[in-house]
């Protein structure tokens, strides 16, 4: 049997204000967003410039995938535009807060994405590779075996994009791409000097997805001070992916 709504939302709470816990480093005041499915209709996501470290039911807003959705293909994208489209997609127009200007990134994650909840962060470890010159280059291999059995294969690296919906449509071209060559849907979302998505099919899965995104830019970065990363070779990366013991530790993680 599947959740409430109300066990969906209180969920929703509880992965983002771990989420924005300040020990993590993960987002400050009102950065980063979050969401999560309630069924093929509606999801739930952080409203505008609500604090995720003190998220409570009034700063979630409940949306129309339908309607979010179809800003996607919109002639016009202009702020105001978006802004109305977003007003609209509410479910309860009467709603006070306003949903997040990723909310379209939200609904994509959660459809053509795969996901049913989804975490979106600016970790200073992580940002600190995506905003410098050599984030293309760095995150261009696997570096050890449990970043690729917690973040899949391979992350979906997005070039900056301005955030709302140009920044949505161009992750759907990315999500795309990347179900094409891997067969499955990502787990990681790096976006250029902008943050990380996180994707998973649970508040848990989140969180350790994000855990390990973060942990893999820190050793990254480390090596730069031995020479630079050693990565996996392709064979070696596959292997890990595809070993039973491995998939097998990933189902009792949850990841599966």
């Amino acid at each position: 049997m599947g959740q409430s709504k109300h066990e969906i939302l209180q969920q929703l709470i509880w992965m983002s204000r771990e989420l924005g816990r300040p020990d993590l480093d993960y987002v400050i005041l009102g950065e980063g967003n979050t969401s999560a499915r309630i069924d093929d209709e509606t999801f739930f996501v952080k409203a505008s410039g609500a604090e995720m470290r003190t998220l409570d039911e009034g700063g979630v807003v409940e949306v129309s995938f339908e309607r979010a959705l179809a800003l996607l293909d919109a002639e016009d994208i202009s702020d105001a535009a978006v802004k109305a489209g977003l007003t609209a997609a509410k479910v309860d127009p009467s709603a006070p807060r306003h949903p997040s200007v990723e909310t379209v990134l939200h609904a994509l994650a959660l459809t053509e994405g795969g996901a049913s909840w989804v975490g979106h962060t600016h970790p200073t470890a992580v940002n600190a590779i995506l905003c410098s010159q050599a984030a293309v280059a760095a995150y261009a291999g696997r570096l050890f075996p449990d970043e690729i059995v917690v973040c899949g294969p391979a992350p979906v690296f997005v070039s900056y994009v301005d955030p709302g919906v140009p920044l949505a449509r161009r992750v759907r071209d990315e999500i795309r791409a990347y179900l094409d060559r891997w067969g499955e849907p990502p787990k990681v979302i790096l976006m250029q000097n902008h943050g990380l998505i996180a994707l998973g099919k649970s508040p848990q899965e989140v969180l350790n997805v994000t855990a390990m995104a973060v942990k893999t830019a820190r050793v990254l970065a480390g090596t730069y001070a031995l020479g630079g990363p050693h990565f996996l070779t392709e064979a070696q990366a596959a292997r890990i992916h595809t070993r039973p013991d491995e998939a097998l530790r990933r189902r009792v993680l949850g990841l599966q």
